[in-house]
């Protein structure tokens, strides 16, 4: 049975393009121009793209090469990671001028729960105003945000108005929101999932909500109970300050595809170097090691091998690395490599139970 934590206010505040606006503030000869932060014509993929791009089809994980043929007059530019962790900082700065429960998804977002704040003002849409307001005339970038009962309706709510808005869903209007909701807007909903529901005939939340559990779990696996849930307003999930990493990885996109191991070895070599520093920064170590191996005709590989120890050392990550390439024969050129480590040692298994739900909420929002 569900027991739903009715009185919760919860922000989620995302960037509006951040590598893009972060550029484009910085050199104002790049406002309003079509721009791409990351690839380049030829190679590799786009982090972010600015707004005027977007609108020619230009997107994130888009690679240059299609992202230069939707926009021709597309500027790229290389990324600068210490800028925006300079920038991203300053943004978290203001919000802990409202809440200490602040839970960063990346530098670009994150929650907020503002139930009870340093400011004492029960309005948590006033309180996202005030944010995007400070974002704007501290740092001189826009921001858009959500507001709403839990973490996925207000995740949900803050692309609602992008760029440069906010939505609120109050606590009387989550049923209804969520029912009239395109299912690819529900967050966890990626585009295999949203083809496979729409040949089932989901198409809404109110479709999805007349599906049992049985059902979706069948289909779905453990994340049919999360849509059965969520399109109900349920989600116990709570902001969480220290959030645990499980995962940390480094890729690198070559300049020419690569088609044997022995080229391979000196690019895995500096890859596991930065993999280890990585770790080493954030004090942590893995047990799991994955190669992941996109070929030239952009088709994706993953190999994994699970250690009985931890480890952060280069030498270590480099030669299980190693065993996983030479594990099976290339199927193609290569054109990017990557090393990720995972069950890291910050993990914990302790897992939380969930209670019944009933959705009668009536507060100030």
């Amino acid at each position: 049975m569900y027991e739903f934590p009715c009185n919760r206010k919860i922000i989620h505040v995302d960037m509006d393009a951040f590598y893009a606006s972060v550029e484009q503030m910085d050199h104002p000869e790049l406002k309003g121009k079509p721009i791409a932060v990351g690839g380049s014509e030829k190679r590799g993929v786009v982090s972010t793209a600015s707004y005027e791009a977007r609108k020619f089809g230009v997107k994130s994980a888009m690679s240059g090469l299609l992202a230069k043929r939707n926009c021709p007059e597309l500027i790229f530019v290389k990324p600068r990671f210490d800028r925006y962790h300079e920038i991203s900082k300053k943004i978290r700065r203001i919000f802990f001028d409202y809440t200490d429960l602040v839970e960063p998804l990346s530098l670009d977002e994150a929650y907020l729960d503002v139930t009870e704040n340093k400011k004492g003002n029960p309005s948590a849409s006033l309180i996202a105003k005030e944010i995007r307001e400070r974002i704007f005339n501290e740092v001189g970038l826009t921001a858009s945000a959500g507001i709403s009962i839990n973490k996925f309706i207000a995740k949900v709510a803050s692309d609602y108005n992008k760029p440069n808005g906010q939505k609120t869903v109050n606590p009387e209007d989550v049923i209804a929101f969520l029912e009239q909701l395109d299912i690819r807007k529900f967050y966890g909903v990626g585009k295999v999932t949203a083809e496979k529901m729409y040949q089932l005939g989901i198409f809404t939340g109110l479709d999805l909500k007349s599906k049992s559990i049985e059902f979706l779990e069948e289909l779905f696996g453990k994340s049919g109970k999360y849509y059965y849930y969520v399109v109900r307003g349920i989600h116990t999930s709570e902001v969480k300050p220290n959030r645990i990493r499980k995962s940390l990885a480094a890729e690198r996109t070559f300049n020419e595809n690569l088609s044997s191991e022995v080229f391979m070895l000196e690019k895995l070599s500096n890859i596991a170097n930065e993999v280890s520093r990585r770790l080493n920064k954030s004090k942590v170590a893995g047990k799991t090691v994955t190669l992941k191996i996109k070929y030239s005709d952009f088709t994706m590989q993953t190999r994994s091998k699970t250690l009985h120890y931890f480890i952060s050392d280069a030498a270590l990550i480099l030669e299980t690395a190693k065993d996983l390439l030479y594990q099976e024969t290339l199927s193609n050129s290569v054109r990017l490599l990557g090393i990720s480590m995972s069950h890291l040692n910050t993990e914990t298994n302790k897992e939380t139970e969930q209670k019944n739900v009933s959705v009668q909420l009536k507060f100030e929002f």
